[in-house]
């Protein structure tokens, strides 16, 4: 009876023994479907980071290349604006200027007239201070008279008039004489010079 009682408590053991391995198995496959299914949620999410990830980069360096867009146009309209305005205060008196420069011509025919007659010295002295004084201011405002007599004749700074025979070959394609001075301000050319060139 013992050795019955030991076959069956061993059995009892075994049978024991098995379903602890069938638990165990049951468990670990319960785990590994539980871990499969934390994995395959974790690699989910892990996606889907990812996914908000590149799209929030892509709305980033869409904003960052607009900002740097409108910054460049902004810049540039503050360039541009910039000098208009120095351009502007440069020729803003162009017109004023342009419109003296009959008065400066009547002045050099006075002086002129007046220096032929001895007489006047008094009167030319007069006139040749007022003549100066108007010339420095305008000059101060940018005003240069061209320089055309005896130079090479150049249709950038000159208006030929007429032409005349030269008396000599270094007198050809020269301005041999200016009817009417040119003037430039600040370097841009306001009134051309109106010249006799030798043919």
């Amino acid at each position: 009876m013992e050795k019955n009682q030991k076959v069956k408590d061993q059995t009892e053991m075994e049978d024991f023994e098995d379903i602890r391995i069938e638990e165990n198995d049951a468990v670990n496959e319960k785990d590994e479907s539980i871990h499969k299914k934390d994995k395959s949620k974790k690699h989910r999410k892990k996606d889907k980071d990812n996914e908000a990830l590149e799209a929030l980069q892509s709305k980033y360096d869409e904003l960052n290349d607009k900002y740097l867009r409108l910054f460049s146009e902004f810049d540039n309209f503050r360039k541009r604006t910039l000098k208009e305005k120095i351009d502007l205060s440069k020729t803003a008196s162009e017109e004023v200027i342009i419109s003296l420069l009959t008065v400066v011509d009547d002045f050099e025919r006075a002086m002129s007239i007046l220096s032929n007659n001895k007489e006047n010295n008094n009167n030319i002295e007069g006139i040749s201070l007022i003549y100066n004084k108007l010339i420095k201011l305008l000059q101060q405002k940018g005003l240069e008279e061209m320089k055309a007599s005896g130079e090479p004749f150049n249709t950038d700074f000159h208006e030929a008039l007429t032409n005349i025979p030269a008396e000599n070959e270094s007198g050809k394609g020269k301005v041999l004489d200016v009817i009417q001075k040119g003037y430039t301000l600040n370097g841009k050319i306001i009134r051309f010079a109106k010249v006799v060139v030798g043919s």
